[in-house]
């Protein structure tokens, strides 16, 4: 099986990064709209618009799926996305509702939405969440992030005065969403800032465990091929993908 990851920037790249680890694909095609990240300040015609642009590339390939790593696209455009397309489309942020619905039973948890200003104003999250009866939910915009994790400052002083600008005045919560993929890189230092006492929801295994439920995987694939590909400096992501990826 063949498949398509689409973010609008690296950070798709933990997505892929956990895809790999559990061995389900032969290959795996990335493209990342560098040129015009980050989604997440974006409207949301240009983000339906870049979207579809991304959507023409893949359709170069014979791919079986596609999944949108970005939050961002999966708030906004994955309707349209899915219209357009020859193959399935799957987004990030359904998974992720429904790894935070097993993973946290009781309905009055304190839950932490983090994303892009476009992601926590989209309210995908918020609106299923409330819906399933969750009632105590804080949706936090931390675009600061996304430019942190790019310098690849995942320690320090800088990521520490963020989070405190950030989490200053918020509750101990007990389980966060990341809804950025650039948030997993620095979820260590995310769970340290509340003593480590909460429940991560990460995109990345949020995706696997929804394929694994929604697809017949027959085997496992000793080795995925990866192929890279971004709308601007291709080397910056290859770079990127062998210091998160280990290749």
């Amino acid at each position: 099986m063949r498949i398509g990851v689409f973010d609008s920037g690296v950070g798709g790249l933990t997505v892929v990064k956990s895809l790999l680890e559990h061995q389900l694909f032969e290959e795996i095609i990335y493209y990342g709209d560098t040129a015009r990240v980050p989604y997440g300040i974006k409207d949301k015609n240009t983000i339906i618009r870049y979207s579809l642009e991304a959507l023409e590339f893949f359709k170069n390939f014979d791919i079986d799926l596609l999944i949108t790593a970005c939050n961002t696209v999966s708030a906004y455009a994955l309707d349209e996305l899915k219209e357009s397309a020859p193959f399935d489309v799957i987004g990030v942020v359904e998974p992720g509702i429904l790894a935070l619905e097993n993973s946290v039973t009781d309905k009055s948890a304190n839950i932490l939405i983090l994303g892009t200003n476009a992601t926590i104003n989209s309210r995908a999250y918020e609106k299923p969440l409330l819906s399933n009866q969750y009632c105590n939910i804080t949706a936090k915009a931390t675009g600061l992030f996304v430019p942190i994790v790019e310098e690849g400052l995942y320690t320090g002083e800088v990521l520490k005065s963020t989070m405190k600008y950030y989490f200053n005045n918020l509750d101990h919560p007990d389980a966060i969403i990341l809804g950025c993929t650039h948030f997993p890189l620095i979820s260590e230092a995310i769970s340290g800032h509340f003593n480590g006492n909460c429940t991560l929801i990460h995109s990345g295994e949020a995706i696997v465990e929804y394929l694994e439920h929604h697809y017949n995987f027959n085997k496992k694939f000793k080795k995925t091929e990866l192929k890279l590909f971004a709308s601007e400096n291709p080397e910056g992501l290859r770079k990127v993908a062998h210091q998160w990826l280990d290749l």
